[in-house]
């Protein structure tokens, strides 16, 4: 499928209806009850990002609560297997609906650039996927746990930064679009 092909709207629309499904799930499924039951924050809503000390403050409170440690593993099994793949393809065919690149910007990009830019939405399902797993790692009996420990926080600024920039360029691009005099 070419860039600016015609990828229906109802399809980004029902993805962006399932992510939103998806992300309530997580939320009143799981974040709260395991707020509600520790007191605490699930880790990967610090959008400020955190650092060693508290994962292995995270570690310490699971390992002395079964129920919270039951609620973020069936989190990790349940809305985050669907989740950072229903967004990256959100992200990417929003992307794609957009046009080609020339379009975007008016001018040609050198082809490196380009492909990064549809690349960012991929790059944010890797950094997700490679925050849950690390995360279930770094809160399990794993002898890698300590490793799992130091990763998790650079897949989440990751998975952060990664995503903020897809939204960025999105609002950037559709602004731009609405904004030209060919729009359709």
């Amino acid at each position: 499928m070419k860039a600016g092909s015609g990828i229906p709207l109802w399809i980004i629309a029902l993805l962006a209806a399932l992510c939103l499904a998806v992300l309530a799930w997580t939320t009143f499924g799981f974040v709260v009850p395991f707020k509600h039951e520790t007191g605490q924050a699930v880790l990967d809503t610090y959008f400020a990002g955190y650092d060693e000390s508290a994962v292995f403050h995270m570690q310490k409170l699971l390992d002395g609560n079964e129920t919270a440690a039951k609620l973020l593993s069936a989190m990790y099994f349940g809305p985050e297997l669907v989740f950072p793949a229903l967004l990256a393809a959100l992200l990417f065919l929003a992307f794609l609906r957009l046009g080609p690149l020339s379009a975007w910007f008016g001018r040609s990009l050198p082809p490196l650039v380009g492909k990064a830019i549809y690349l960012l939405p991929f790059v944010y399902g890797v950094a997700d996927y490679g925050e849950n797993i690390s995360s279930l790692v770094a809160f399990g009996d794993s002898p890698s746990a300590s490793l799992a420990a130091q990763l998790l926080p650079w897949m989440t600024r990751l998975k952060f930064a990664s995503l903020a920039i897809s939204f960025i360029v999105l609002v950037r691009l559709a602004v731009a679009r609405w904004l030209s005099p060919g729009r359709d």
